[in-house]
Formats: C-alpha cells, sequence, structure tokens
C-alpha cells in the first residue's frame, strides 16, 4: 500500500492514429501538416524498407521467397523489381505482406510505447502507412484517419510526379484494398479534391479532436 498521502506521478496518455490512404491520396502532404502541428509521426514505410534492407530482420526470408533475382550487385533488395512481382501475382503480394506486416506492427508498437514514455511526449502518435487497413495494424491504434481523393485525381498526381505510367498507376491502385473498405473502417476522412488550405483546416480539426481525447 502508499503511505497515506504519497501521490503516484501521472503517465502521459498519448492518442495513437493510423493514416492511410490509396496512391498519391494527399497522405504525405496531411502527414507534413500533423507533423508541424506536433505529431509524433512514424513512417511504417520506413520500418518496412529497415526490415528489407541487408541485415534487416525480414531481408533473407523475402530473398528465400522471391529469389536471389531481386538482389541488386551490393546484396540489397531492389524494391521496383520485388514491386514489379508482386504487383502483378495476388498471391506473391500476400506472401511479401504476410512476411512483413507482422514486423512492421510489432516495430510500431515497440515506437509508440518507447514514445509515450518519453519526457514530453506528443499527445498524438500518427502511424503512417498504406496498407494500415490490409495489415490489421489499425486494430492496435485509438483511431483511423483516411485521407481520400477520386481514382482520376490519384492516378493524375501519381504520374505528373514522376516515375510511373498511367497503366502502372491504375495497376497499384487495383491491388490496394478498395477505398470503401478503409472509409467503412476509419474514424475521420479528409477529402483531398480541394484546396491546400481546406485540406490544412481538414487537418487540423482532426488533430485538435485527437488532442480532446488524450484528456
Amino acid at each position: 500500500m502508499r503511505p497515506e498521502g504519497s501521490r503516484v506521478a501521472a503517465v502521459p496518455r498519448i492518442v495513437s492514429a493510423g493514416l492511410t490512404g490509396g496512391l498519391a491520396s494527399g497522405k504525405s502532404t496531411v502527414a507534413a501538416i500533423f507533423r508541424s502541428l506536433g505529431a509524433f509521426h512514424i513512417d511504417a514505410d520506413v520500418i518496412a524498407h529497415e526490415l528489407i534492407a541487408p541485415g534487416g530482420n525480414a531481408h533473407w526470408t523475402v530473398v528465400e521467397r522471391f529469389g536471389a533475382g531481386i538482389l541488386r550487385p551490393d546484396g540489397s533488395i531492389d524494391r521496383k523489381a520485388l514491386a514489379a512481382i508482386v504487383f502483378a501475382d495476388p498471391r506473391a503480394l500476400a506472401d511479401l505482406n504476410a512476411i512483413v506486416h507482422p514486423r512492421v506492427r510489432d516495430e510500431v508498437a515497440r515506437l509508440v510505447a518507447v514514445h509515450a514514455e518519453g519526457k514530453s511526449p506528443s499527445p498524438v502518435a500518427i502511424v503512417d502507412a498504406p496498407l494500415l487497413v490490409e495489415s490489421g495494424i489499425h486494430r492496435d491504434l485509438d483511431a483511423l484517419i483516411v485521407v481520400a481523393c477520386s481514382p482520376a485525381t490519384q492516378v493524375a498526381r501519381a504520374v505528373a510526379r514522376g516515375g510511373m505510367s498511367e497503366a502502372e498507376a491504375t495497376a497499384r491502385i487495383a491491388a490496394q484494398a478498395p477505398l470503401a473498405q478503409k472509409v467503412s473502417a476509419a474514424d475521420y476522412v479528409i477529402d483531398t479534391d480541394t484546396t491546400m488550405d481546406e485540406t490544412e483546416r481538414r487537418t487540423r480539426a482532426v488533430w485538435e479532436d485527437l488532442v480532446r481525447r488524450r484528456t
């Protein structure tokens, strides 16, 4: 028992929110706005890339599944070559996800916990991942934010930023979970088929609500 009159220091609560959206939906823009507001940002893509890098926890498991043909001369995985395989074969994509997603999930949980125990944690951790719903990671979080726009806007943005043809962009979008599936699981939807000012206003409104959840 605690001595009478003693106090236990309050542990700051951190609200964890998933941020997801389809290809070229504006998710990176929204993530940048959250960072500017003070969010602790966790990029699941960065985690995944580290996992499949040489020495990463998933590197050799991916090579064993997809073969040495995906390796560059320096031993790193050629992500473009790997993407060409998995986005042309649903089974291959499912196998890659089965290797990577559980490891990403564990690392996200670790990072949120470490941040929450810090001296001055941000009130909100934003877990940024394009396959947040597909991987099931969103179920571990307090809220889900979906960034959305029309498929036509997605394709136009993907082509405009370079490195992808219209056909490649369309195929990539088709390989992702339907937007309706993500929206049905969302606590918040930020529509980016609008001006930058409006996108920022909508993102700020979500931020303010997440901060209220913390208290």
